[in-house]
C-alpha cells in the first residue's frame, strides 16, 4: 500500500469524523452564571461553596443557613417551595442539554463507522462500547443516582463547555481509535494493493473518497438539524432560568438573611 494513498485516505476519514465537533452546535448564549455549586436529592437541595453547604432545604419548606434553622412565614415558605421546584427542575435539564450535545457528536460519529464497515461489524461494536463507557462516566459526574445531581459553579454562555475540559481528551482519543478501526476495516479491500496493481488501487481509493464526500454531507446536514433542535431546547431552558433568577430575587427580599447567597446570576 503506498503510504500517500493511505495518508490521503486517513486525512478523508479524520475529516469526516471531526465534522460533528467543528459545527456549532450551540447558537443561544445563556448569559447566567451559577454563582454556588448545587447538590440535589430527593429531599434536599444544598448549595455549598467550595465544598461547605452554605445553604439546605429541606423538603422545600425548611431553611437552614449555614447550619441554622431559620423561621419561615407562610408566605416564605411558598416562595421557598417555588424556589426549590424550579431547581429541581432546572438543574437536571442542564445536565441533559449538556449530555445530548456531547451525545449528538458521539452519535454521529458512531453512524460513520458504521457506515464504512458494517451495522454491527465488530469495529461498529468496539467504537459504541467505547462511546457507552464514555457517557455513563459523564452522566456519573452530574448524576449520582436516578434523582441525586451535583453542578459546579459555572459560567452557562456554552452548554459544551461544561465538558470540554474534563472529557475533550477522551473524545479526541475516540476519534483517533475510530479512524484507526475504520482503516484497519476496509483496509485489505480497499488499501491493501501490491504495487503491480496500482491502477486499480487507485480507482478503488477514488471510489471511497466520492462515498465519503457523500457521507459527509449526509452528516453534515443531520447535525445541523440535531444541533438546531437541542439550541431551541436550550433556549428555553435559559427562559426558565432567567424567571427562577427573578423568583430568586423576591425570595432574597422577602428573606434577607439568604441575600449573602445569590446563587444565580443574569448577566447583561
Amino acid at each position: 500500500m503506498a503510504l500517500a494513498k493511505k495518508s490521503r485516505l486517513k486525512y478523508s476519514v479524520s475529516a469526516l469524523l471531526l465534522i460533528p465537533f467543528s459545527q456549532q452546535v450551540y447558537a443561544q448564549q445563556c448569559s447566567i452564571n451559577l454563582n454556588y455549586g448545587v447538590i440535589i436529592d430527593p429531599k434536599h437541595i444544598r448549595i455549598v461553596d467550595k465544598g461547605k453547604t452554605k445553604v439546605q432545604i429541606n423538603n422545600t419548606k425548611q431553611l437552614f443557613i449555614r447550619g441554622r434553622e431559620i423561621s419561615l412565614s407562610s408566605e416564605q415558605q411558598q416562595l421557598l417551595s417555588s424556589f426549590s421546584g424550579g431547581i429541581r427542575r432546572q438543574v437536571p435539564e442542564i445536565v441533559s442539554i449538556a449530555i445530548e450535545g456531547v451525545d449528538i457528536g458521539l452519535k454521529a460519529v458512531n453512524q460513520v463507522v458504521a457506515s464504512l464497515t458494517g451495522e454491527n461489524s465488530a469495529s461498529q461494536q468496539k467504537v459504541q462500547a467505547k462511546f457507552d463507557e464514555l457517557k455513563w462516566r459523564i452522566r456519573a459526574r452530574f448524576n449520582q443516582s436516578a434523582n441525586n445531581y451535583y453542578i459546579a459553579p459555572q459560567d452557562l454562555n456554552d452548554f459544551d463547555e461544561m465538558f470540554t475540559g474534563e472529557f475533550e481528551q477522551e473524545i479526541e482519543t475516540i476519534i483517533s481509535t475510530s479512524i484507526g478501526t475504520i482503516l484497519e476495516a476496509v483496509g485489505q479491500s480497499i488499501l491493501a494493493e501490491d504495487n503491480s496493481h496500482e491502477y486499480g488501487g487507485e480507482t478503488r481509493i477514488t471510489t471511497f473518497d466520492k462515498r465519503l464526500t457523500t457521507l459527509s454531507k449526509g452528516l453534515e446536514l443531520e447535525v445541523a438539524q440535531r444541533a438546531k433542535a437541542l439550541d431551541k431546547k436550550a433556549a428555553i431552558f435559559c427562559q426558565e432560568l432567567t424567571h427562577l433568577d427573578a423568583l430568586e430575587a423576591e425570595l432574597h427580599l422577602a428573606i434577607p438573611a439568604l441575600n449573602d447567597y445569590n446563587l444565580i446570576e443574569t448577566s447583561n
